[in-house]
Formats: structure tokens, C-alpha cells, sequence
């Protein structure tokens, strides 16, 4: 399918999570971001159902500071499992992106500051200086942040975790989606150049996806331009956010805890499809 020569594309998401114990728990309290955007730039969700099945539970949905859907779910018991499948409809109107934003966000902390999984340290500091040229604007400079980060990290899963910083990742070469946009965001920062982690997927089968949004000037405001450093190239029509945020921690697709035994069992689907291409 030719996407980037499309004008109009929609798409199928189809998701869920499943929590299995081995015990009956109680208190169970989740959080869910998982519900696409309502708009992202030149991406617009259409529709979308969230079903909670294998308890009785209650449900609060909220938008957050960000922009992003925040799902959270409380349930008194689960006898053996939980799961949670989300289904959403999106169209693509190209040329109504890139996302666009007040000039005020250029300077704004919560894409400037490192956090916990972001700050630099010395590997992070030593790739940096390989990054930045006199002269050069932030968008060539992110270019160049994206190879670099790629070149730096083969993908390897089961050998980093969610609490894994950016410059762990780094000095381990090894890692996942999440980490490369990790190192990526912690280049930026340490440069000064504001850029914001992107919880998505790409078109197929698998895991949810990460990458990076840089926001440089434009027109006035600011434009989000978006990398994927885990695979060294700018984020196309294949790919469909779902929220942004800081780091991981503030999108992380579900988290939440409960009071029971130890040992739960997490297994989930994913699957992204073109249904419409004009």
C-alpha cells in the first residue's frame, strides 16, 4: 500500500489486555491510555468502544492536561481474570498535520526538563557532543539525534524493563522501542531542544510502539515533528498516536494495582489495519 502517497486513509485498531491471577484479589484499581487522541494533527478518531469483562467494575474517563484519554477502572473483586479490548476507528487527512501548537510551548518545562528516566548522564553527555553543529537548526539536529540513537542501541527485547533510564539503555547498546525514544528525548533535553515521547502503534500485529516528537518554530507556533529512532527514520503515515507525554510514565498503556496475591499474569493482542486508502 502506498500510504505516503495517499490523501485520506482510515484505520482499524483492535487491542486488548488481560490480567489473569491465580487467586481471587480485591481492590482492583487501572489505569488505561489506550483510547487514541481525539485529533493528533492530521489524525482524527472517528469511534472507539472500551469493554471491561470478567468483573463488575466502575469506570471514570477523563482528558488529561495533555490532551490524552485517561481510562481508570476500579473493580471490588476479579475471581480469576480481567481484560480489557478496546476497538477505535481513525481517518488520516493528509495535509492537515503536523500537530501545531502555541510558540509558548517551545519554552515550556514539561519538554525541556530531563526526567528520572530521561536526565543524562555520561554516555548520554558524550552522544550529545556528536550532535550539535554551530550554525544548524533544531530539525537537523534532531535528524541527526535520531541516526545517532538508532546506530547506538540494537533492539533486543526482555533485556530492559519500564524503570530502565535512558542512559542505562545507552551504556547497555541493547533495548526496545521505549528506550530509544528514551535516549532520543535525553539528547534533546540535554541540548535544549523541546521534544515529548509519543505512545503509538504501526500498522500490523505486535506490541504498542514508542517513538519521539521534536517541536521546532513555525509560522508563529510551534510544529511537532515526529522521529522514530528505534527503526533511524521520521514517523509516517504507518504509524497512529495515541498519547503523549514527559517519558513512559505518564503514557504508560495500562498500570494499576490491586490486593491479592502475587504473581499476575499480563498477556495482550494488538492489531493495526488500513480499512480505507484514498
Amino acid at each position: 500500500m502506498d500510504l505516503d502517497g495517499a490523501a485520506r486513509i482510515g484505520y482499524r485498531v483492535e487491542q486488548s489486555f488481560r490480567y489473569a491471577y491465580d487467586a481471587p484479589v480485591t481492590s482492583l484499581a487501572q489505569r488505561l491510555v489506550v483510547v487514541p487522541r481525539r485529533r493528533h494533527g492530521d489524525l482524527y478518531r472517528r469511534s472507539h468502544t472500551l469493554r471491561v469483562l470478567g468483573a463488575e467494575h466502575v469506570r471514570r474517563s477523563r482528558v488529561d492536561a495533555a490532551g490524552n484519554t485517561v481510562v481508570r477502572v476500579a473493580a471490588a473483586r476479579v475471581e480469576r481474570a480481567v481484560e480489557f479490548r478496546l476497538t477505535a476507528t481513525l481517518d488520516r487527512v493528509v495535509g492537515d498535520g503536523p500537530p501545531r501548537l502555541p510558540a509558548a510551548a517551545l519554552h515550556d518545562p514539561r519538554v525541556l526538563r530531563p526526567t528520572r528516566l530521561t536526565a543524562a548522564g555520561e554516555a548520554i553527555q558524550e552522544l550529545a557532543s556528536r550532535c550539535a553543529t554551530p550554525g544548524i537548526g533544531n530539525e537537523e539536529i534532531a535528524e541527526r539525534i535520531c541516526a545517532l540513537t538508532h546506530a547506538a542501541l540494537t533492539y533486543e527485547y526482555g533485556v530492559t524493563c519500564v524503570s530502565t533510564t535512558a542512559e542505562q539503555a545507552l551504556a547497555g547498546g541493547r533495548g526496545v522501542c521505549q528506550d530509544s525514544a528514551h535516549v532520543m528525548l535525553a539528547l534533546c533535553r540535554f541540548l535544549g531542544i523541546p521534544a515529548r515521547y509519543v505512545s503509538g502503534h504501526l500498522i500490523g500485529q505486535g506490541g504498542t510502539h514508542a517513538w519521539v516528537e521534536v517541536l521546532v518554530p513555525s509560522r508563529g507556533e510551534a510544529a511537532a515533528l515526529a522521529f522514530d529512532p528505534c527503526h533511524g527514520r521520521r514517523a509516517g503515515n504507518g504509524y497512529l498516536t495515541v498519547a503523549i507525554g514527559r517519558d513512559y510514565a505518564d503514557v504508560a498503556p495500562t498500570s494499576g494495582t490491586y490486593v491479592g496475591t502475587p504473581g499476575g499474569t499480563l498477556t495482550g493482542t494488538r492489531e493495526v489495519s488500513v480499512i480505507d486508502l484514498v
